[in-house]
């Protein structure tokens, strides 16, 4: 019988530490969000990330993340065709609930498309949104946001990115750091001529390597041309369609 252990194994209160500072990266963009969210957190997965989008000339750049569920809507955005720009950290909006003290609140995100349309985002979980309290916050800083902030605010459920959703955004987002032009073209010709069910009987049908074709379908699922299930973990056994 194994004996009881007889000391505290918890972590118990920690000490309040600054933010996490990263350095300068040769060859990209420093990080310049309103905030620096690197702290310690006994709750949250701090995310630190670099993307390239077209308002950066392709030019990689540094993105701080409250969250994973923060990271994942980012990464959604990063794959949209119709991305130009992400901000993250913003300035935070004053607003006022009722006759309460003046409050500040900086949203998530702020994406900006091709077309000049900016959305700013809200991430929060589905518990604290069925909130009354949470409801009326987020009415009130909507309300208070200036249209030059914003073209639109968006609430987001963190709650519908979950680990899998997560896991495979961040490999259909490495894939598409792949440029590989002959095997995306070759894979969708096949998706749309030939017959399947899984994955693996699209791969087979490929005359590209397996694993150029399963990046390349990868990309396509990220483009939202091929279809599957993003609440389970793609892989050849998944079942894919065209959109």
């Amino acid at each position: 019988m194994p004996y009881p252990l007889e000391w505290d194994t918890s972590t118990g209160e920690q000490k309040k530490m600054p933010a996490l500072k990263v350095n300068r990266i040769h060859g990209v963009w420093a990080y310049n969000g309103y905030r620096n969210p690197l702290t310690r957190s006994s709750s949250a997965s701090r995310v630190s990330m670099t993307f390239a989008t077209p308002a950066t000339k392709g030019q990689r750049k540094v993105y701080h993340f409250d969250g994973q569920r923060e990271m994942a809507v980012g990464i959604e955005a990063i794959l949209s065709p119709d991305l130009y720009g992400l901000e993250v950290q913003l300035p935070p909006v004053n607003y006022r609930i009722r006759k309460g003290k003046l409050r500040e609140h900086s949203f998530d995100l702020r994406i900006t498309f091709r077309d000049g349309f900016r959305r700013a985002v809200y991430v929060r979980y589905s518990d604290s949104l069925a909130g009354e309290k949470t409801k009326e916050e987020i009415k009130a800083i909507f309300e208070a946001t200036p249209a030059c902030f914003a073209d639109d605010k968006r609430v987001v459920n963190g709650d519908r990115y979950t680990r899998a959703y997560r896991d495979n955004l961040l490999r259909i987002y490495r894939a598409t750091e792949i440029v590989d032009q002959e095997a995306d073209a070759h894979v969708l010709d096949r998706a749309r001529r030939g017959g399947y069910w899984l994955m693996r009987e699209l791969l087979a049908q490929c005359e590209v390597t397996s694993a150029r074709a399963f990046n390349a379908v990868l990309r396509h699922v990220g483009q939202g041309v091929i279809k599957a299930n993003l609440h389970a973990v793609i892989c050849e056994y998944s079942r894919i369609w065209l959109a």
